[in-house]
Formats: structure tokens, C-alpha cells, sequence
């Protein structure tokens, strides 16, 4: 065995385990009412229960059946949810008061059923979906006629069109499917006993569906659908031992936007299911212009397609079969499967019809045609040449431009002696061409062919022709003209679709150009509320949750759009469960607004809502375009979101390591002077007698100085702390800047009694309007600072000096000097170098302080390159108006 093929084994027997562990789901499937299935499904449930399994009846519809009631008599059942809709009173399965419950197994019958509006979802299969979804194991029962994919050989088969039906993609998550069979002479029999319907009801039935025609044909579907469920099970237990399995190819089924297109979709999905394969829906546009019944079919059929489990595209381009091509060769698409909707005689007849070109070009394809006899008579009806009434005001309009060119070849031909006349025809066709349809343009040829035949061509008057070169020269004009209105079709086409291509692109591209800029997520909010808005011509809004986890509206495109109670639920179950909800969907379709998701299952950060006016529902084109914008405000609202994270742990970064050096510095700076003071107070209060006078005096000096620097410290971080909450008050008075010198050179004096320190002063006094006490204590910082690091014997030097209006104090010393790279970040709190007060025996902080004191007051601080050597810091004060 090659590692390949090991490798392929194991990611089988994972994906095997895994389907195992999440299927949830047990189906009684049965060809049609009265077989037994709700029966079967309750033994079932009697006996787990005598195992000890925790086992609930959800719901379970007894229909009158007195041995079907009987086998609920033991088990617990839930109560059901009360309805009022249309004056009557209804009762439905609780989906909340299942979930409270949450038991091992649960049984909920007819899993086809609509619900009552009002409900959270519209169909009994949504709310099993998310009970699955919650880890609860579900045992339901449902008729074959219910499949969705065999919606159209039920109504075939029986003539009833069955408007209660299930995704086949939901049958995906059965675990098992149990067949419960009867033949159908003993299903009739019970039928005529009143064991499956009332006598007057059962009378209708046998009329109608209970025929044995009907039965036999419905039983062989449903064994059908399990030998088909069984096959899928088998292939995947067979490839996870390693057993040989054919190559899977995808199966494609082109639309066209006809009435046969939602046949086509079931048609490809039965025969995928067959084969094991996966398949999708693909509608090819052209650029040409839909009729709106048009487009909604092909709307119609995308939805079913993505509900029975496959893909949905549109693909674009002005060559259908270059696209279904190009889209094959990509996917690995084995077949293709198309639907003759429409004859086109001429296109066969030069080999230009789509069937032909798949066919000569696609030898690698298998290509399937399907027909119906409906859309066969519906074909030979277009071919007539009658124009439909939605079309007619564009034969008018052929048939003025061709009386016009017939005019203007008149005077032409009588004033001004044109040599060609068929130039004047040729630019009708190409008039006619580019602003309407194909067909149009072939018309308004045929009518240019006649009249310059007519008018024109010698013998006048007449269809004949006597010229031999008169004959090739209107036939040539026929070929011509049309040749010309069909490039010039095409090329109206491919501008059409180009410009919506363009839309779509410039849509999105603005898009994220105004998300780019938007600083935060609320401006990611507004900005996707307005674009959604104005690129979808609806009202948008976008709802997140708040800071206690309620879902609200945070941007609004419009103040005109609320939310409704309907709208909220529709919300709130978009937002928990990542789907789509509300209007156009199948969960909550009550409410006004298309409710889309945004963020993914595992990061969720609001819905956007969308509101057209008067319901009407957009086309897929808008659709597309909706998915598209709210993927990317999605992403805008995670980038934004870990942006904040990033933001949020780089401060808690920064704070952290402020902790840190905070928490140091007052380890080291208060426990030293703590440690001096509590050394000197033991040793006097221990030896105070036998202690000479000036050693109890010099102990007493050191308590008093080591006092006074702890209260300097503390007072360093109270003004720190001021600053940093903006409480410090200035007591602003007019003072010379002489004497606030002074003071802090007394100050300093006490500390350093034998430094010497050298001031050069103005000649005239200089008054300052400050807060005297903070400026000393920023200057007595400053100049603590500069006498720890200067050399014995060297002075300190303060300068104070004015230019223009303002102040300069520049203290000099003559120490190591700081890095030019470290000048700009010493006045950082708890800086660390190895200089000034961030030395070992400084707190840190004298410098922070020094700058914010002096910034209070307008004023600035620098440390400058000293003269030769050591530092120079410089403080800028400006200087008032004296009074």
C-alpha cells in the first residue's frame, strides 16, 4: 500500500468516525400515510426505554389511532406550544421547551410539516435541525412524496403537487433510515377500516392518491431513496478500509431561466445522488436584458438548488458554451446536463447551436439533453413570428427606423446621388441592432432586404430582379446586414454585462477603500450601513451587541428603518446560529428585513439588515452583491477588532512594565531610607547612655535627613499622581524668577553641603506669573539631578537668561553626559539609564515630574549636549505682561 493511498484511508476512516459521532438522526421513511411509521418509531422508543434510555415524545400525531396512543402511555411528553393565528387557536412543537429539556432521544413526528406563522421557523425539518445542532438525538418519521428532488414524479405519478416537502440534503444527516413497508392492497384495507384516515376523508383518498398504482409506484421511490442512502454509507465505509473506489466527477446542469429550470435542478441532483457524485447549478449571463419573470425563475432555482445541497453560480460572459467549458475544465466536471428549451433552426443549421458546440468541443463530457413535452409545445409557440406583447413596441420601433431609411434613401437616391443606397439600410440594421434583441434586428434585416429590393433595385416597384450583379448585390446586402446586427447584438450585450460587472466591482472596490479608512468599529458599522444602502437600493442597518450582550442597532442608514419584535427574533437567531434569517428565507420570514450574518460560526459581530421597499425581493445579481459586501464588512469588523486587541495588549504591555519599574523603585527607595532610619532609631534607643553626645547627635542628623528624602520621594509620586488625573491645582502669583533660583539653591545646599554651584543672572528683574512652589520643585529636581553626577570639585552651573518672550534656566553640569538617542526619552517615567535620577539611589520620576510641572505652566523642558561635556537642561517659560 503506497503512502498515498494510506493517507486517503485515513482521512476516510476520520471523515467516517466523524459523520458517525455528529449524525444524530434516525427517519422512519414510508411511501405514504398509514404504513406504520409513527407506529414503528414509538416501539422503537418503548424499548430504549426499557433499557434505561432517556427517552421524550416532543411530538408525536396519534391521528385517532387508539394502538398508536396506546404506545405512548409510560412516556414522558412535552407540552405544546399555543398559537393564535387568524382568530384560531393552534398548537405546535416547542423548540425552546425541548432545548430546557435537552434528553438523550426525542421523538418528533411528520418531519414535512409547515409550521403555524408566528413560530421561529417555517418548517418542522428547521427546528429538527437545530435540535441536532444542540447534541440531541431525534427519531422523526416522513413520507417519500415529501423529498423535495421528487416533488416532480410525485405530481406526475399521482397528479398532486405536494407543497410540504424536505432538502434531500437533510436526509445527509440521518444516521440511519429505517423503511417501514406495507403492500398496498393491506394499506388500502387499513384505509377502508378508518385505521388511516375518517370514513368521509378515506373515501377521497381511495379516489385520489390510494390507488394501487399510485402506492406501488410511490413504494418502489422509497425504496429507491434508501437503496440510494445505503449506497452512499457503503461507499464510505468501503474507502476507509481501503477498498477500490470509480473517481468521483462533479455533475453540472445549465440553466436557463425557463420554466424546465427547476426540473433540471431536481433532475441533476437525483442523478448525482446516484452516482456518488457532487453536483452544481450553473445560469450563464450574457449581458442580455431578463425579464424580471425570468429572472426570478432563475433566483427560484438557485435557492432550490443550494436547499437540496449543491452550488450555485452565475458565470459570465458573452459565449454560453466557452463558459461552460472554461467552468467544467476547472471543477472537473464529468457531465453536463441541459434542457431543450427553445428550436433554433438557422443556429442548427450552421452548427452554432449550443448542444453542437458542447458536442464538437467537449469530448472529454458527457452531455446530457433533457426535454419536457410542456416546454417542447411551449418552443414550437416562440417560433411563430406573432411578436408577444411585451415585445411589440420593439417591432414598432424597427418598423420607423425602416420606413425612415427608406425616406432618407429617396433623397438620397433623387438630391444626391448617393452611388451605394445600401450604406443608409445597413446603418438601420445597426441602429435597430444595438438598441433591441436579436430577433428585432433579423426582422428590421428582412424589412431593409424587401424595401431596397422594392424601391431600389432595378425593375423598380417589383420583387424581381434583371440584373445577374443586382441579385448577388442584395443577397450580399442580406448576409451583410445580418452579420452586422448580430455583432452588433452581441456587442450590446457584452457592454451590458460589462457594465454590470463594473457595478458590481466599483461597488465593492468603494467599499473597501471607505473601510480601509474607518478607524474603529463604529466607523465600520456606519460606513457598511451607508454602502449597503446605496449599493443595493434598500435601507441597511447593522446591529451588534452592546456592552451587556444585548443585540441592538449601532449604525442606520436610514432613521425611517426600525426593528420590529419579528425583526429582532429574526436577528437574534441570524446572529447565534451564522444564517441568514428573516425576509426572503425559510427561518423567521415573517419580519421585514433579509437578516445576513456577519463574522463566522466562531467569531460572531452583528447582523446587517436589509429592508426593500415593498417587499419586493431582489434578484440574484443584488444577492450576490449583498453576500459580497457583508463578507467584507465582516472582515473590516474583525481587522478592527484585533487592531483594538493589539492596541489594548500593547497598553497593557506598556502599564505592565510601569508596574514593574514602579514596584522596584519603591522597593529600593523606600526601604533604604526606611532601613537607615529604623538601623539609627534601634542603635539610640538601645544605647542611648553609653553613646557620646555627638554620636546621638549624628544619628539623629541621619534619621533626619533620611526622613526628609523619603518625604521628598512620596512627594514625587503624589505629584506624579496629580498629574496623571489632571488634579493638580496652580496657585498662580506674580514672582522674580531671581528668588525661585535661589530657593532651590538653598534647597539643594542642605543636601550637598560642599557643592559649589555658580549663577549667572539678568541684570533686571525678570517677573513670572506661575505657581512659585512647582517651579522650585521642578528647578530643585533638576538640579538634584545634575549635583548627584558631577564631579568633585566641579561647579554647577545655572544660567537664567531671556529671549524674546520667554524664559531659558539652563542648568549645566560637567558629568558623563546622556546619548543624543536617550535625550528625547529621560523624562519617560522609570526610564532606565545609567545616569541622573535613574541611577540606583533615584526613584525614576524627578525628570517625569520636572516635565509635567513645567508643562502645566506652557513652558517645555530639553536636555541639551553640555558645554564640551556633561548635560544641559534647558526650561522654557513664557513670560506674561507684567502688571
Amino acid at each position: 500500500m503506497t503512502e498515498t493511498s494510506r493517507d486517503a484511508r485515513a482521512d476516510a476512516l476520520l471523515d467516517v468516525v466523524q459523520e458517525d459521532s455528529n449524525r444524530r438522526l434516525k427517519i422512519f421513511l414510508g411511501a405514504a400515510p398509514g404504513v406504520g411509521k409513527t407506529y414503528s418509531m414509538l416501539s422503537a422508543a418503548r424499548e430504549l426505554k426499557r433499557q434505561g434510555v432517556d427517552v421524550v415524545v416532543g411530538l408525536v400525531e396519534t391521528h385517532g389511532r387508539v394502538e398508536t396512543a396506546a404506545l405512548l402511555e409510560g412516556l414522558e411528553i412535552l407540552p405544546r406550544l399555543t398559537l393564535h393565528y387568524q382568530g384560531r387557536e393552534f398548537t405546535e412543537f416547542d423548540v425552546d421547551a425541548a432545548l430546557a429539556r435537552k434528553p438523550a432521544i426525542l421523538l418528533v413526528d411528520e418531519l414535512a410539516h409547515r409550521n403555524v406563522p408566528g413560530t421561529r421557523h417555517e418548517r418542522r425539518w428547521q427546528d429538527i435541525a437545530e435540535l441536532l445542532d444542540a447534541g440531541i438525538e431525534v427519531y422523526t418519521a416522513l413520507n417519500v412524496q415529501h423529498l423535495e428532488s421528487l416533488n416532480d414524479q410525485v405530481r406526475r405519478i399521482t397528479g398532486i403537487t405536494v407543497r410540504e416537502t424536505v432538502p434531500d440534503a437533510f436526509l445527509d444527516r440521518a444516521r440511519d433510515i429505517v423503511l417501514v413497508d406495507l403492500p398496498p392492497r393491506e394499506l388500502i384495507g387499513r384505509l377502508r377500516q378508518g385505521k388511516v384516515y375518517v370514513p368521509e376523508t378515506a373515501a377521497a383518498a381511495l379516489d385520489a392518491f390510494f390507488s394501487p398504482t399510485n402506492l406501488g409506484a410511490l413504494r418502489e421511490l422509497a425504496v429507491d431513496t434508501v437503496a440510494g442512502h445505503v449506497d452512499s454509507d457503503l461507499r464510505e465505509h468501503m474507502l476507509a478500509r481501503g477498498s477500490a473506489m470509480p473517481v468521483r466527477r462533479r455533475v453540472l446542469a445549465a440553466i436557463d431561466g425557463y420554466s424546465q429550470s427547476e426540473y433540471l435542478v431536481r433532475i441533476v441532483r437525483r442523478i448525482a445522488e446516484r452516482r456518488g457524485a457532487p453536483w452544481s447549478v450553473v445560469f450563464v449571463d450574457t449581458g442580455a436584458t431578463l425579464d424580471s419573470a425570468r429572472r426570478e425563475r432563475i433566483d427560484t432555482a438557485m435557492r432550490l438548488a443550494r436547499r437540496l445541497g449543491g452550488d450555485a453560480t452565475v458565470l459570465r460572459g458573452h459565449s454560453i458554451a466557452d463558459e461552460l467549458l472554461v467552468h467544467a475544465d476547472r471543477e472537473g466536471v464529468g457531465q453536463i446536463i441541459l434542457g431543450r428549451t427553445r428550436e433554433r433552426l438557422l443556429a442548427r443549421m450552421i452548427g452554432r447551436s449550443l448542444t453542437q458546440q458542447l458536442l464538437r468541443r467537449g469530448a472529454h463530457l458527457e452531455l446530457t439533453i433533457i426535454a419536457t413535452p410542456a416546454e417542447r409545445v411551449r418552443a414550437r409557440k416562440r417560433l411563430r413570428l406573432t411578436p408577444t406583447r411585451g415585445h411589440r413596441s420593439e417591432y414598432v420601433f424597427a418598423t420607423v427606423v425602416t420606413a425612415l431609411a427608406i425616406a432618407a434613401a429617396f433623397v438620397a437616391d433623387r438630391y444626391l446621388s448617393v452611388a451605394n443606397l445600401a450604406l443608409i439600410f445597413l446603418t438601420a440594421v445597426m441602429t435597430v441592432a444595438v438598441r433591441t434583441r436579436m430577433a428585432v434586428a433579423v426582422y428590421t434585416a428582412i424589412l431593409c432586404f424587401i424595401g431596397y429590393n422594392f424601391f431600389f433595385a432595378p425593375p423598380r416597384y417589383t420583387l424581381a430582379i434583371s440584373n445577374p450583379d443586382d441579385v448577388l448585390a442584395v443577397t450580399l446586402f442580406l448576409l451583410v446586414a445580418l452579420i452586422c446586427s448580430r455583432l452588433a447584438t452581441r456587442l450590446a450585450s457584452q457592454v451590458e454585462s460589462l457594465r454590470a460587472a463594473h457595478d458590481y466591482s466599483h461597488t465593492l472596490l468603494t467599499l473597501g477603500q471607505r473601510l480601509a479608512a474607518s478607524p474603529d468599529a463604529e466607523g465600520v458599522r456606519e460606513v457598511g450601513a451607508g454602502a449597503l444602502a446605496h449599493g443595493l437600493r434598500c435601507e441597511a442597518a447593522i446591529l451588534s451587541r452592546d456592552v451587556e450582550h444585548h443585540l441592538q442597532v449601532s449604525a442606520n442608514s436610514s432613521r425611517t428603518l426600525s426593528m420590529t419584535t419579528q425583526d429582532m427574533a429574526a436577528a437574534e437567531w441570524c446572529e447565534q446560529h451564522a444564517e441568514p434569517a428573516g425576509r426572503f428565507t425559510d427561518t423567521l420570514n415573517a419580519a421585514r428585513c433579509w437578516m445576513l450574518p456577519l463574522g463566522t460560526d466562531d467569531r460572531r459581530l452583528g447582523v446587517a439588515a436589509l429592508h426593500f421597499e415593498n417587499g419586493s425581493s431582489p434578484d440574484i445579481e443584488r444577492r450576490s452583491l449583498a453576500l459580497a459586501m457583508v463578507q467584507d464588512i465582516g472582515q473590516a469588523l474583525e481587522r478592527a477588532r484585533l487592531a483594538s486587541e493589539l492596541e489594548g495588549a500593547r497598553v497593557q504591555g506598556e502599564t505592565e512594565r510601569l508596574r514593574n519599574a514602579l514596584l522596584s523603585s519603591v522597593s529600593h527607595d523606600l526601604r533604604s531610607p526606611l532601613a537607615s532610619m529604623i538601623g539609627s532609631a534601634g542603635t539610640l534607643s538601645s544605647y542611648w547612655d553609653q553613646l557620646p553626645a555627638g554620636e546621638r547627635q549624628e544619628l539623629l542628623g541621619a534619621i533626619l535627613g533620611e526622613g526628609q528624602r523619603l518625604d521628598r520621594y512620596i512627594q514625587n509620586l503624589l505629584d506624579m499622581t496629580r498629574l496623571g488625573h489632571g488634579t493638580l491645582k496652580l496657585n498662580r502669583d506674580w514672582t522674580d524668577a531671581a528668588e525661585i533660583v535661589a530657593s532651590a539653591i538653598t534647597r539643594l545646599r542642605k543636601l550637598f553641603p560642599e557643592l559649589r554651584v555658580d549663577t549667572i543672572l539678568p541684570d533686571e528683574t525678570v517677573l513670572l506669573f506661575v505657581h512659585p512652589a512647582l517651579i522650585e520643585q521642578a528647578l530643585f529636581n533638576i538640579l538634584e539631578n545634575a549635583a548627584r553626577f558631577s564631579p568633585p570639585g566641579d561647579a554647577v552651573r545655572v544660567i537664567v537668561r531671556v529671549a524674546g518672550d520667554r524664559l531659558f534656566i539652563d542648568v549645566v553640569d560637567r558629568g558623563p553626559g546622556i546619548p543624543e538617542d536617550e535625550r528625547a526619552r529621560i523624562f519617560d517615567m522609570f526610564y532606565s539609564v545609567a545616569r541622573g535620577d535613574r541611577a540606583p539611589q533615584g526613584t525614576g520620576l524627578g525628570l517625569a515630574i520636572c516635565r509635567g510641572m513645567i508643562g502645566a505652566h506652557g513652558g517645555s523642558v530639553e536636555a541639551l549636549p553640555g558645554e564640551g561635556v556633561g548635560t544641559t537642561i534647558r526650561i522654557s517659560l513664557p513670560l506674561p505682561t507684567p502688571p
